[in-house]
């Protein structure tokens, strides 16, 4: 039923057409094979009773000569007239009785050379009945006319007669089997004839009743389907306009929180601004006059006051630092998002080169001018990055920075930076001091530390700054580590 609603109407209607067609094509043909059958049949039954009719011809025949011996040996005996009707019968009929046979027999040839001789044998027995008449008429002895036709030459004739006719009949009979056997032929193939194209019919009937059944089921099917979709489309319509209604009440309300957004972001602007200048003024003044303690009172403060004064200034010095962590990771977080394709190995090898660079400003200013960094970098390539390549070298810095300052302590610090084809992602490893997995949870967190000061100096913004950058982009960061083994932080760029 599926796949006539599959249809198209006009290629149904041809099928339709085609099947109709097919169908008075199989009656006909059915009906031909039926009256084809039956002719053979009535055919074969013309001929068994042709057969019938010729053997009743023969039986008439002989019949007739022996009216006509009966009524000679009547006549003979009694010699009375009226004895002689039946042989005067048989005189007129044996003739057109023999003509009949002729015609019967017409395309049996072995019969027709059977009827001369029965013509023959016929006259001279009829000759010789009529010799015996005559003679008796003339005052004969009855025996001796009896001897002379019913006995030697007359009895040899009778004789010759009934054996010609025997073969007529024999013939026949054979005929008669045979065709009578072929009626029976016939007769059964007639009858599975009939049979199977009438059941050939029933099945076309049988299958035109399902197929138009189906045709009237997909023409309800196409009304339903047309109601439906009246309904349908009218419910679409309605939808449609309160969908559009509702698109632009939410334009309308998109429009309205967006301009909160770009006011609440100017607010937080001005408000990073303010707390950049305004935290910055109060720290550089105690800054300033923590530094003049240290130098202008130096001989009046012992060694406990001028740890505290180191003390005032190294926690000022650390809330300046936080100052700019938080503007950055405020920066990363509304700078603007440019993506373009880049190659994610000359990013990192930017920032190792930079970290080199800084790595060697440190040691000539600790006077170790002769020793090179001992940290070993080592980058490999990867597929081509998409995303913003200023963000991207943002979070690299920091994660490079890490990966540096907490395998400062190892003998031989390791950085490695590649591509990881299993987990189709970037990955940063070191063989640093790592980190306890049981506070993984916490690492991208903003001031969550892992590592206290006085092991490891930082912000606790490094991390929290890489996640925004790698959120931004629609990607995921994740790590792993075994605490004194180092770590891997993962990360992918949606």
């Amino acid at each position: 039923m599926k796949a006539i609603n599959n249809i198209d109407p006009e290629t149904n209607q041809k099928a339709l057409t085609v099947v109709l067609l097919l169908a008075v094509a199989i009656v006909v043909g059915n009906t031909w094979l039926a009256f084809r059958s039956i002719d053979v049949l009535v055919d074969s039954e013309n001929w068994v009773q042709h057969t019938l009719q010729v053997i009743n011809q023969v039986e008439r025949i002989m019949s007739s000569a022996k009216d006509a011996e009966t009524g000679n040996r009547g006549f003979l005996i009694t010699g009375e007239d009226r004895y002689l009707e039946p042989y005067t019968d048989a005189l007129r009929q044996i003739p057109a009785e023999l003509d009949v046979f002729g015609k019967l027999t017409s395309d049996n040839q072995s019969q027709q050379d059977r009827l001369v001789e029965l013509r023959a044998a016929s006259g001279q027995r009829l000759d010789l009945l009529a010799k015996g008449i005559a003679e008796k008429r003339k005052g004969a002895n009855v025996n001796e006319l009896q001897l002379l036709v019913l006995s030697g030459t007359g009895k040899e004739e009778m004789d010759h007669l009934r054996r010609i006719a025997d073969d007529m009949e024999s013939e026949e009979r054979r005929l008669l089997v045979t065709r009578v056997e072929d009626a029976r032929k016939n007769s059964q193939r007639a009858r599975w004839t009939t049979a199977l194209a009438s059941a050939l019919d029933l099945i076309l009937l049988v299958f035109m009743f399902r197929y138009l059944a189906e045709e009237r089921e997909m023409r309800l099917e196409r009304e339903r389907t047309a109601a439906q979709l009246a309904t349908a489309k009218m419910e679409t319509d309605a939808k449609a306009a309160e969908i559009h209604k509702l698109n632009e009440e939410l334009e309308a309300r998109v429009r309205l929180r967006t301009a909160e957004l770009e006011t609440t972001n100017r607010e937080l602007e001005a408000f990073s601004y303010s707390v950049s200048h305004d935290l910055r003024s109060p720290l550089r003044t105690i800054d300033g006059f923590s530094l003049a303690l240290e130098e202008d009172y130096a001989d009046a403060v012992d060694e406990v006051g001028k740890d505290y004064i180191r003390r005032v200034r190294t926690g000022v010095q650390r809330m300046g630092q936080l100052i700019d962590a938080l503007l950055q990771l405020s920066r990363i977080t509304r700078a603007e998002l440019v993506r373009e394709r880049f190659d994610m190995r000359e990013v990192a090898l930017s920032v190792v080169a930079e970290i080199k660079l800084g790595m060697q400003a440190t040691s000539v200013a600790n006077g170790n001018i002769a020793g090179a960094t001992p940290v070993t970098f080592e980058v490999d390539g990867g597929p081509e990055a998409f995303g913003d390549p200023k963000l991207i070298r943002v979070a690299l810095e920091n994660l490079f920075g890490n990966a540096v300052k907490f395998s400062s302590k190892v003998a031989a610090p390791a950085v490695q930076f590649g591509w990881d084809d299993d987990a189709e992602s970037w990955f940063v490893r070191d063989n640093g001091a790592g980190f306890d997995m049981f506070y993984a949870s916490k690492l991208f967190n903003a001031f969550n530390r892992l590592h206290g000061d006085k092991d490891f100096k930082g912000s606790g913004i490094g991390l929290a700054t890489v996640a925004r950058v790698v959120r931004r982009h629609h990607g995921k960061i994740w790590a792993d580590s075994t605490v004194g083994r180092g770590a891997t932080f993962w990360f992918t760029l949606g």
